[in-house]
């Protein structure tokens, strides 16, 4: 369903108009900034200011604008989803380089039920860090990028903390306030319910 909205701003901005995209960004200033302070997390805020991935977040979206579909996405979330993969290529830029220990690989594997489900991770991670649903092809990540978006913000978050940043689900539980088990409660249900909106056949 196309999403409906009365605002002349957002009509302008879904018909591809610049101006309105500076309007827009100026408008949704706070909460967008407020999202990537979330988003940064404690290890990356010391090398880099939120301020800074904003302004990356506006030219990125400038440069998309032309070439992006809005009328079915809602272009705050089109902005956070942008911010999200600046994000994810600066902890990949400072970060990057470490090796994940054998111990988070097997913790990994375990909360992802074992290497049946190694594909629902590998189009999850896909998917979490494609930068526009407009370029994917497979149509079983277009359905995962549709679920993921609908979910709630504390699971997407959850999700990208841990199989983009592979963090161990107690840093997770302490960035969201939440405890070491109830995260791989979260995570854990999550991967179900996506799961089964792919079917068995990711899991083949």
């Amino acid at each position: 369903m196309t999403p409906k909205s009365d605002d002349p701003l957002v009509f302008r901005l879904r018909a591809g108009e610049a101006q309105a995209l500076a309007e827009f960004l100026e408008d949704r200033r706070r909460p967008l900034l407020a999202f990537i302070e979330r988003s940064l997390g404690a290890s990356l805020r010391r090398k880099v200011e939120p301020q800074d991935v904003l302004q990356e977040t506006a030219v990125s979206a400038l440069n998309a604008l032309s070439h992006t579909d809005l009328s079915q996405r809602d272009p705050f979330s089109w902005l956070c989803q942008i911010a999200e993969q600046r994000i994810i290529d600066l902890h990949r830029k400072f970060f990057g380089s470490k090796k994940r220990d054998a111990g988070r690989e097997a913790s990994l594997d375990a909360l992802a039920g074992g290497s049946g489900q190694r594909l629902l991770i590998d189009l999850l991670i896909a998917s979490l860090t494609s930068p526009s649903m407009a370029v994917v092809r497979d149509e079983r990540q277009r359905l995962l990028m549709e679920a993921i978006a609908a979910l709630p913000e504390e699971s997407r978050t959850a999700l990208r903390l841990r199989y983009v940043e592979n963090l161990p689900s107690k840093e997770i539980a302490e960035r969201l306030g939440k405890s070491d088990g109830a995260v791989r409660v979260l995570l854990t249900r999550t991967l179900n319910r996506l799961q089964q909106l792919l079917g068995p056949d990711v899991a083949s």
